[in-house]
């Protein structure tokens, strides 16, 4: 038929043209869609990314609840110390040995530089910056600075209050922190340094700052959602962060009851667990065996009883020491710890932890437990009789306000208990459980004159005459002494008595007698032991400050995860946690 393999190819190749323009062209006019364009496995991944997974790591824990700010007391807790860890730059950090040594990931160098005036210059890393683009510069060291010397209810102040200057140069990269006298304790200033430029100018000022997260990172994380309703947090690895990059992409933080958290680790859910265990939640992990391994982390913070000689009966001497008298130490210890890793920490010191270099028992045997024979007689020589059962004075029975922060555990169940055994032996208590910003930063905070008489200031607070709270221990000894019992200037300068000042610690406590040996301990100018030696039984016996115990962790590590050690004491495993890895056991 005349008809070849090329015509016949050419004539085909144009019919099938035509088909295809008919198709196009009925395609365009219906509704039908086209079929779809299958594509080969080789090329679908060449042109399409394959999703991965990020590399996790789940830490049960307690709670997740804000605040996050770690330098205010209303803020402590085991959830802020390790964000603050994770997210937040500092000077110096702790070692395993517990020795401070200078954080190369922020910091060129930092060293004292003058004797007279003493001062300290620090040099920061160029590169050091905020997860928003902004240079951790000195801006940030004099903003922590001004708070924790103008603000109340802030943790461990006594080093800040120190500082009388502080000079910025190298565009900001260096600062020269003048200090108004020695101080020995310097390298435990300025951790944890929040963005002075996000909030400086922030509603609710230095009180709200961190109140429910975090506006920008200096740390190997940053926070990718913080979910209080569901009870997690999940931390991503700062892809601002100039230093070594996390080696796992995430953590997440994951809120369950103690069950909860046994079961986690069971199963492989969690890869470790960091709570507060009473017996019950204990022997829950024991039961798991070879599944995981225990370890008791011991807290930067000591449950204590403050009897605050700040207005009311216990600005009396002898009514402090009698009140103290009708408490049972031992009964307040068995119900915070409730038989968990913190009753082998028992507090029977005035100023060192049990967990801390140097620590001895130093609580006289009379303060160990209740004697309500003595409390008798004390109350008797201060005007008081027993009446009906209730102790009375010029027919005004013997009533005191104790206050615990929110419902925290265990100081309120603390607190409860004591407010029964104070009950029992004929005291009226009321017994309050404030917001924990209001109680640091307003009650506790309230002014006092140098007789001890509290100052109405006008917001309705009411005066607090004991505290169940936990208290920070984690500084320079030192530091810690001088936070918690030293005072504030304008109490020890021959201020008029009637002149109220804000309490320079929680306790309202102040007895310038005891000054000059806190000043030299703080200096350096006295050896701390010998300083100890000296402070801790007249410490004991103003019966202001009723130690308990030290708060503590346990730190159950299951499978799944690789380079993760307990830690420094008071400072836990999180400040390793650039280097953890899934995998392990």
């Amino acid at each position: 038929m005349g008809w070849s393999a090329r015509g016949g190819s050419v004539r085909t190749g144009k019919a099938a043209a035509l088909i295809l323009v008919l198709v196009a062209v009925l395609a365009a006019c219906t509704s039908t869609p086209p079929p779809p364009v299958v594509t080969s496995p080789v090329a679908q991944s060449a042109t399409t990314p394959t999703a991965i997974t990020p590399s996790q790591i789940v830490i049960g824990v307690d709670d997740i609840a804000g605040g996050y700010n770690p330098h205010n007391l209303a803020d402590q807790s085991t959830i802020t110390t390790t964000l603050a860890q994770l997210l937040l730059p500092s000077v110096f950090r702790q070692s395993d040995d517990g020795q401070y040594k200078l954080d190369t990931t922020l910091m060129r160098s930092a060293e004292v530089t003058s004797q007279d005036p003493f001062t300290v210059t620090y040099e920061i890393r160029q590169d050091a910056s905020w997860s928003d683009g902004a240079p951790i510069a000195v801006e940030d060291f004099a903003y922590l600075a001004d708070a924790m010397r103008n603000q109340t209810g802030v943790a461990e102040p006594a080093g800040y209050r120190l500082i009388s200057q502080i000079q910025p140069g190298e565009g900001g990269k260096r600062v020269q922190v003048v200090f108004s006298k020695p101080y020995r304790g310097w390298q435990t200033l300025f951790s944890d340094l929040l963005p002075q430029h996000l909030l400086k100018d922030a509603p609710g000022g230095w009180q709200g700052a961190l109140q429910s997260g975090f506006p920008a990172y200096g740390g190997p994380f940053s926070i990718k959602q913080l979910d209080t309703a569901r009870g997690e947090i999940i931390l991503e690895r700062n892809e601002r962060y100039w230093d070594k990059p996390a080696a796992v992409d995430q953590l997440v933080l994951r809120r369950a009851d103690k069950p909860g958290l046994a079961a986690a680790l069971h199963s492989g859910n969690d890869q470790f667990v960091m709570s507060r265990m009473d017996s019950t939640g204990l022997k829950l992990l024991q039961d798991l065996g070879d599944l995981v391994t225990l370890h008791t982390v011991p807290g930067p913070r000591v449950a204590q009883v403050l009897l605050r000689p700040a207005g009311g009966p216990l600005t009396n001497d002898g009514v402090r020491a009698g009140v103290a008298a009708l408490i049972d130490r031992n009964k307040l210890i068995d119900k915070g710890t409730a038989g968990g890793p913190s009753a082998g920490l028992r507090a029977d010191a005035q100023v060192l932890p049990p967990s801390a270099q140097g620590y001895a028992v130093t609580i006289p045997p009379s303060i160990a437990s209740a004697n309500p024979g003595e409390a008798e007689r004390l109350l008797k020589a201060a005007g008081y009789t027993k009446d009906a059962g209730t102790w009375r004075k010029d027919g005004k029975a013997l009533s005191l306000v104790i206050a615990a922060p929110g419902q925290q555990e265990p100081y309120a169940t603390i607190a409860k208990e004591l407010a029964a055994e104070l009950v029992a032996q004929g005291v009226q208590v009321s017994t309050i459980n404030p917001a924990p910003r209001d109680l640091y930063s307003g009650q506790l905070a309230m002014p006092v004159t140098r007789s001890g008489q509290n100052v109405p200031d006008g917001s309705g607070n009411v005066g607090v005459d004991i505290a169940v709270i936990p208290m920070p221990v984690n500084g320079d000894p030192a530091t810690v002494l001088a936070s918690t019992f030293g005072c504030r200037s304008g109490q020890q300068d021959g201020t008029s008595s009637t002149t109220p000042v804000v309490p320079a610690n929680p306790a309202a406590f102040c007895d310038t007698s005891l000054q000059p040996a806190i000043d030299a301990a703080l200096a350096g100018t006295k050896p701390l032991p010998e300083a100890l030696s000296e402070l801790e039984p007249k410490l004991w016996a103003t019966h202001v400050v009723l130690p308990l115990f030290q708060a503590a962790d346990t730190l159950a590590v299951g499978s799944g995860i690789s380079g993760l050690t307990p830690g420094p004491a008071m400072v836990g495993p999180f400040g390793s946690a650039v280097n953890w890895t899934r995998g392990g056991k």
